[in-house]
């Protein structure tokens, strides 16, 4: 697809295709993912999002109640609309076909301006919220959203549920940020489909020392020989969660 003079593979849920790594969309020839424990931090706060159409994707949970992925997972190609919330699952803590917790969508919000349907959607609007039917375990934090600007050069993570090896939690962890282009971000962690809406993790300061926050959720791939991936900056979305915020939503 064409976004704003770039030319981009969507990191969406798919059905398994069984081909060379070299060959995945968002995988260099040496690539870096490698699982990790979806019960330990930073992981823990990473989630299966799954569809009553048997699709898949990656979310991160930044809320008591509130998850954020990519617009495009919830998108039907055949009716051309997003799906219901009430066709949406969010699954805590999955490992080989295993979760610590089942939770199921009660409200989706996408950006008004996104349109899988397009010719050219914007891939720079390609996020949605999440809001659950009840709140996240006790025992999964929810990560903060990144306010700071970030230059090129920062070191990033990304994890997601990655096609090639859907049953378990992958991630690249040493990887980082490139730039800026046509309002998303540039980073070279190797991520393929499936790991679409995982979270662009940065360190964080924190109180007790450091911690990792959301710079974005990933949403594709450039072409090309070199690892390029993009991610939509988690400003997007912020506005969004911090209204919600005052309005008492969790």
């Amino acid at each position: 697809m064409v976004a704003t003079g770039l030319a981009l593979t969507i990191l969406a849920g798919a059905p398994v295709v069984h081909a060379e790594r070299p060959l995945l969309p968002g995988v260099g020839l040496g690539d870096r993912r490698a699982p990790v424990d979806a019960t330990s931090a930073p992981w823990r706060s990473i989630v299966r999002v799954q569809t009553n159409l048997a699709g898949r994707c990656t979310g991160a949970l930044v809320g008591r109640h509130t998850v954020v992925t990519a617009g495009h997972c919830l998108f039907n190609p055949r009716t051309r609309r997003f799906l219901q919330a009430s066709s949406l699952h969010v699954l805590f803590g999955y490992d080989r076909g295993e979760f610590t917790r089942h939770v199921t969508v009660a409200r989706v919000a996408t950006d008004p301006a996104y349109d899988p349907a397009s010719a050219t959607p914007k891939v720079a609007d390609d996020w949605a919220v999440l809001t659950l039917s009840q709140p996240a375990p006790e025992s999964v934090p929810s990560l903060p959203l990144s306010a700071v600007q970030l230059s090129p050069g920062t070191p990033v993570m990304l994890g997601g549920y990655s096609q090639d090896r859907a049953q378990i939690l992958m991630a690249d962890r040493d990887c980082h940020l490139l730039g800026e282009s046509a309002g998303l971000l540039v980073h070279d962690c190797d991520a393929t489909r499936g790991t679409s809406g995982g979270p662009l993790l940065v360190r964080t300061p924190t109180a007790n020392g450091e911690g990792w926050s959301v710079a974005g959720v990933g949403v594709a791939a450039g072409p090309g020989p070199a690892v390029r991936n993009f991610a939509v900056p988690s400003a997007r979305f912020a506005a969004l969660l911090a209204k919600d915020g005052a309005a008492g939503q969790p």
